[in-house]
Protein backbone atom coordinates (compact mmCIF):
# COMPACT_ATOMS: atom_id res chain seq x y z
CA UNK A 1 0.00 0.00 0.00
CA UNK A 2 2.76 2.38 0.95
CA UNK A 3 4.50 1.34 -2.23
CA UNK A 4 1.49 2.38 -4.28
CA UNK A 5 1.31 5.75 -2.59
CA UNK A 6 5.00 6.23 -3.22
CA UNK A 7 4.39 5.39 -6.87
CA UNK A 8 1.56 7.88 -7.18
CA UNK A 9 3.62 10.56 -5.54
CA UNK A 10 6.46 9.85 -7.96
CA UNK A 11 4.08 10.10 -10.86
CA UNK A 12 2.73 13.38 -9.56
CA UNK A 13 6.21 14.81 -9.14
CA UNK A 14 7.17 13.67 -12.62
CA UNK A 15 4.02 15.12 -14.10
CA UNK A 16 4.57 18.41 -12.29
CA UNK A 17 8.15 18.54 -13.50
CA UNK A 18 6.97 17.98 -17.07
CA UNK A 19 4.45 20.84 -16.89
CA UNK A 20 5.64 24.14 -18.39
CA UNK A 21 6.20 26.79 -15.75
CA UNK A 22 3.62 29.58 -15.82
CA UNK A 23 5.07 32.76 -17.23
CA UNK A 24 5.47 35.55 -14.74
CA UNK A 25 2.85 38.23 -15.17
CA UNK A 26 4.08 41.22 -17.14
CA UNK A 27 4.43 44.43 -15.10
CA UNK A 28 1.30 46.60 -15.21
CA UNK A 29 -0.02 49.82 -13.69
CA UNK A 30 -0.79 48.16 -10.34
CA UNK A 31 2.57 46.42 -10.03
CA UNK A 32 4.14 47.45 -6.72
CA UNK A 33 7.69 48.75 -7.09
CA UNK A 34 8.22 49.89 -3.50
CA UNK A 35 6.43 50.31 -0.20
CA UNK A 36 7.07 52.75 2.62
CA UNK A 37 5.79 51.61 6.01
CA UNK A 38 3.28 49.47 4.18
CA UNK A 39 2.13 52.19 1.75
CA UNK A 40 2.54 50.96 -1.81
CA UNK A 41 4.06 52.79 -4.75
CA UNK A 42 3.08 51.35 -8.14
CA UNK A 43 4.23 51.62 -11.72
CA UNK A 44 1.07 53.63 -12.35
CA UNK A 45 2.22 56.22 -9.82
CA UNK A 46 5.58 56.40 -11.58
CA UNK A 47 4.04 56.72 -15.03
CA UNK A 48 1.97 59.71 -13.98
CA UNK A 49 4.92 61.26 -12.15
CA UNK A 50 6.96 61.02 -15.35
CA UNK A 51 4.10 62.39 -17.45
CA UNK A 52 4.02 65.56 -15.36
CA UNK A 53 7.75 66.24 -15.64
CA UNK A 54 9.06 69.15 -17.75
CA UNK A 55 10.04 68.08 -21.27
CA UNK A 56 13.78 68.43 -20.65
CA UNK A 57 13.70 65.83 -17.87
CA UNK A 58 11.82 63.34 -20.03
CA UNK A 59 14.85 63.25 -22.32
CA UNK A 60 16.99 61.58 -19.65
CA UNK A 61 17.82 57.86 -20.11
CA UNK A 62 15.00 55.59 -18.97
CA UNK A 63 17.04 53.86 -16.27
CA UNK A 64 18.20 57.16 -14.78
CA UNK A 65 14.67 58.57 -14.83
CA UNK A 66 13.18 55.39 -13.37
CA UNK A 67 15.48 55.43 -10.36
CA UNK A 68 15.13 59.18 -9.83
CA UNK A 69 11.33 59.07 -9.93
CA UNK A 70 11.18 56.07 -7.60
CA UNK A 71 13.55 57.74 -5.13
CA UNK A 72 11.44 60.89 -5.22
CA UNK A 73 8.17 59.02 -4.62
CA UNK A 74 9.72 57.07 -1.74
CA UNK A 75 11.00 60.26 -0.15
CA UNK A 76 7.70 62.08 -0.65
CA UNK A 77 5.79 59.18 0.87
CA UNK A 78 8.04 59.10 3.95
CA UNK A 79 7.64 62.85 4.36
CA UNK A 80 3.86 63.00 3.98
CA UNK A 81 3.43 60.13 6.43
CA UNK A 82 4.68 62.50 9.13
CA UNK A 83 1.25 64.17 8.98
CA UNK A 84 -0.30 60.88 10.18
CA UNK A 85 -3.24 61.18 7.81
CA UNK A 86 -4.00 64.83 8.46
CA UNK A 87 -4.34 66.91 5.29
CA UNK A 88 -3.76 70.66 5.52
CA UNK A 89 -6.69 72.69 4.24
CA UNK A 90 -4.77 74.33 1.41
CA UNK A 91 -3.54 70.92 0.23
CA UNK A 92 -7.07 69.53 0.23
CA UNK A 93 -8.32 72.51 -1.77
CA UNK A 94 -5.48 72.15 -4.25
CA UNK A 95 -6.18 68.44 -4.67
CA UNK A 96 -9.88 69.13 -5.25
CA UNK A 97 -9.06 71.78 -7.85
CA UNK A 98 -6.57 69.51 -9.59
CA UNK A 99 -9.00 66.59 -9.60
CA UNK A 100 -11.77 68.81 -10.97
CA UNK A 101 -9.54 70.13 -13.72
CA UNK A 102 -8.24 66.69 -14.72
CA UNK A 103 -11.71 65.14 -14.84
CA UNK A 104 -13.03 68.07 -16.87
CA UNK A 105 -10.07 67.72 -19.23
CA UNK A 106 -10.89 64.04 -19.65
CA UNK A 107 -14.44 64.89 -20.71
CA UNK A 108 -13.15 67.58 -23.06
CA UNK A 109 -10.74 65.10 -24.63
CA UNK A 110 -13.61 62.69 -25.27
CA UNK A 111 -15.70 65.46 -26.85
CA UNK A 112 -12.79 66.50 -29.05
CA UNK A 113 -12.05 62.94 -30.18
CA UNK A 114 -15.66 62.50 -31.34
CA UNK A 115 -15.72 65.82 -33.20
CA UNK A 116 -13.01 65.29 -35.80
CA UNK A 117 -13.62 62.04 -37.64
CA UNK A 118 -12.61 61.78 -41.28
CA UNK A 119 -16.20 62.25 -42.44
CA UNK A 120 -16.64 65.30 -40.23
CA UNK A 121 -13.40 66.81 -41.54
CA UNK A 122 -14.46 66.22 -45.16
CA UNK A 123 -17.87 67.78 -44.52
CA UNK A 124 -16.29 70.80 -42.85
CA UNK A 125 -13.89 71.23 -45.78
CA UNK A 126 -16.71 71.06 -48.33
CA UNK A 127 -18.81 73.58 -46.37
CA UNK A 128 -15.95 76.01 -45.94
CA UNK A 129 -14.48 75.82 -49.43
CA UNK A 130 -17.47 74.82 -51.58
CA UNK A 131 -17.18 78.09 -53.53
CA UNK A 132 -13.74 77.08 -54.75
CA UNK A 133 -11.92 79.91 -53.00
CA UNK A 134 -10.22 80.22 -49.64
CA UNK A 135 -12.16 83.27 -48.53
CA UNK A 136 -11.04 86.87 -48.21
CA UNK A 137 -7.54 88.01 -47.41
CA UNK A 138 -6.81 91.50 -46.15
CA UNK A 139 -3.87 93.87 -46.34
CA UNK A 140 -4.20 96.46 -43.59
CA UNK A 141 -2.24 98.89 -41.47
CA UNK A 142 -3.04 100.46 -38.12
CA UNK A 143 -2.00 103.12 -35.70
CA UNK A 144 -2.15 101.98 -32.08
CA UNK A 145 -2.46 104.53 -29.27
CA UNK A 146 -3.32 104.40 -25.57
CA UNK A 147 -6.60 106.33 -25.37
CA UNK A 148 -9.71 107.11 -27.39
CA UNK A 149 -8.80 110.79 -27.26
CA UNK A 150 -5.43 110.05 -28.87
CA UNK A 151 -7.17 107.95 -31.52
CA UNK A 152 -9.60 110.76 -32.33
CA UNK A 153 -6.68 113.17 -32.71
CA UNK A 154 -5.00 110.76 -35.13
CA UNK A 155 -8.22 110.42 -37.13
CA UNK A 156 -8.54 114.21 -37.39
CA UNK A 157 -5.01 114.48 -38.77
CA UNK A 158 -5.71 111.75 -41.32
CA UNK A 159 -8.95 113.41 -42.38
CA UNK A 160 -6.98 116.61 -42.84
CA UNK A 161 -4.66 114.87 -45.29
CA UNK A 162 -1.84 113.47 -43.16
CA UNK A 163 0.00 110.45 -44.56
CA UNK A 164 -1.01 107.25 -42.75
CA UNK A 165 2.41 105.58 -42.80
CA UNK A 166 4.19 108.73 -41.64
CA UNK A 167 1.72 109.22 -38.80
CA UNK A 168 2.06 105.58 -37.77
CA UNK A 169 5.83 105.93 -37.52
CA UNK A 170 5.41 109.01 -35.37
CA UNK A 171 2.57 107.98 -33.05
CA UNK A 172 1.84 104.26 -33.10
CA UNK A 173 2.89 102.38 -29.98
CA UNK A 174 2.53 98.99 -31.67
CA UNK A 175 5.44 96.90 -33.04
CA UNK A 176 4.35 97.68 -36.61
CA UNK A 177 4.76 101.42 -36.04
CA UNK A 178 8.31 101.66 -37.44
CA UNK A 179 7.09 100.04 -40.67
CA UNK A 180 4.26 102.53 -41.08
CA UNK A 181 1.74 100.37 -39.24
CA UNK A 182 1.76 97.75 -42.00
CA UNK A 183 0.32 94.40 -40.85
CA UNK A 184 0.80 92.59 -44.14
CA UNK A 185 -1.76 90.12 -45.48
CA UNK A 186 -3.96 88.13 -43.11
CA UNK A 187 -7.15 86.06 -43.22
CA UNK A 188 -10.16 85.99 -40.92
CA UNK A 189 -9.49 84.51 -37.51
CA UNK A 190 -6.01 85.98 -37.27
CA UNK A 191 -6.91 89.19 -35.46
CA UNK A 192 -8.85 89.82 -32.25
CA UNK A 193 -12.63 90.00 -32.92
CA UNK A 194 -13.03 93.78 -32.52
CA UNK A 195 -10.21 94.45 -34.95
CA UNK A 196 -11.45 91.87 -37.46
CA UNK A 197 -15.02 93.22 -37.37
CA UNK A 198 -13.70 96.69 -38.16
CA UNK A 199 -11.64 95.40 -41.08
CA UNK A 200 -14.61 93.49 -42.48
CA UNK A 201 -16.69 96.67 -42.48
CA UNK A 202 -14.13 98.64 -44.50
CA UNK A 203 -13.69 98.99 -48.23
CA UNK A 204 -10.27 99.17 -49.82
CA UNK A 205 -8.70 102.54 -49.08
CA UNK A 206 -11.02 103.36 -46.17
CA UNK A 207 -9.89 104.35 -42.68
CA UNK A 208 -11.82 103.33 -39.58
CA UNK A 209 -12.79 105.40 -36.58
CA UNK A 210 -11.31 104.56 -33.16
CA UNK A 211 -11.53 100.82 -32.39
CA UNK A 212 -10.82 99.53 -28.91
CA UNK A 213 -9.23 96.13 -28.28
CA UNK A 214 -7.34 94.60 -25.40
CA UNK A 215 -4.18 96.22 -26.78
CA UNK A 216 -5.46 99.79 -26.86
CA UNK A 217 -7.14 102.04 -29.43
CA UNK A 218 -6.66 101.53 -33.18
CA UNK A 219 -7.15 103.54 -36.33
CA UNK A 220 -7.19 101.03 -39.19
CA UNK A 221 -6.48 101.49 -42.89
CA UNK A 222 -7.64 98.72 -45.22
CA UNK A 223 -5.27 98.83 -48.18
CA UNK A 224 -6.71 95.94 -50.17
CA UNK A 225 -9.02 92.93 -50.01
CA UNK A 226 -8.67 89.91 -52.28
CA UNK A 227 -9.89 86.36 -52.76
CA UNK A 228 -7.57 83.43 -52.16
CA UNK A 229 -7.60 80.02 -53.81
CA UNK A 230 -9.09 77.12 -51.88
CA UNK A 231 -6.34 75.12 -50.14
CA UNK A 232 -5.88 71.39 -50.53
CA UNK A 233 -7.67 69.27 -47.94
CA UNK A 234 -4.48 67.93 -46.39
CA UNK A 235 -3.08 71.44 -46.02
CA UNK A 236 -5.96 72.49 -43.77
CA UNK A 237 -6.73 69.17 -42.07
CA UNK A 238 -5.20 70.27 -38.75
CA UNK A 239 -6.87 73.69 -38.90
CA UNK A 240 -10.27 72.15 -39.61
CA UNK A 241 -9.83 69.60 -36.83
CA UNK A 242 -8.99 72.36 -34.36
CA UNK A 243 -12.04 74.36 -35.42
CA UNK A 244 -14.36 71.36 -35.11
CA UNK A 245 -12.95 70.41 -31.71
CA UNK A 246 -13.18 73.93 -30.34
CA UNK A 247 -16.75 74.30 -31.57
CA UNK A 248 -17.74 70.92 -30.12
CA UNK A 249 -16.23 71.77 -26.73
CA UNK A 250 -17.94 75.19 -26.62
CA UNK A 251 -21.30 73.66 -27.53
CA UNK A 252 -20.94 70.89 -24.95
CA UNK A 253 -19.90 73.30 -22.20
CA UNK A 254 -22.82 75.61 -23.01
CA UNK A 255 -25.21 72.65 -23.11
CA UNK A 256 -24.06 71.32 -19.75
CA UNK A 257 -24.04 74.67 -17.97
CA UNK A 258 -27.48 75.51 -19.36
CA UNK A 259 -28.84 72.22 -18.04
CA UNK A 260 -27.18 72.60 -14.62
CA UNK A 261 -28.72 74.22 -11.56
CA UNK A 262 -26.12 76.89 -10.84
CA UNK A 263 -26.42 79.20 -7.85
CA UNK A 264 -24.20 82.19 -7.18
CA UNK A 265 -25.30 83.74 -3.90
CA UNK A 266 -24.78 87.44 -3.33
CA UNK A 267 -22.19 87.93 -0.61
CA UNK A 268 -22.15 91.30 1.07
CA UNK A 269 -18.88 93.20 1.39
CA UNK A 270 -17.01 90.70 -0.79
CA UNK A 271 -13.80 92.30 -2.01
CA UNK A 272 -12.34 90.47 -5.06
CA UNK A 273 -8.89 91.11 -3.56
CA UNK A 274 -9.72 88.42 -1.00
CA UNK A 275 -8.27 85.89 -3.45
CA UNK A 276 -4.80 87.18 -2.56
CA UNK A 277 -5.19 86.31 1.13
CA UNK A 278 -3.45 82.93 1.53
CA UNK A 279 -3.81 83.10 5.30
CA UNK A 280 -7.47 82.09 4.88
CA UNK A 281 -6.52 78.62 3.65
CA UNK A 282 -3.42 78.03 5.75
CA UNK A 283 -5.22 77.99 9.09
Amino acid sequence: MRKGITFLRSMAVAAFAAMPLAAAAAPHANTVVASVNGEEITIGHMIMARENLPAQYKQLPDDVLFNAILDQLVQQTALKQQLHGEVPHYVQLSVENEKRAMLAASVIETVMDKASSEDQLRTAYDEKYSSGDGGDEFHAAHILVESEEDALDVKKELDAGADFATLAKEKSTGPSGPSGGDLGWFTTGRMVPEFEDAVLSLKSGEVSGPIQTQFGWHIILLNERRKTEAPEFEDVRTELADELRQKAVEERVNELTAASEIERPDIEDLDPAILQDLSLVRN
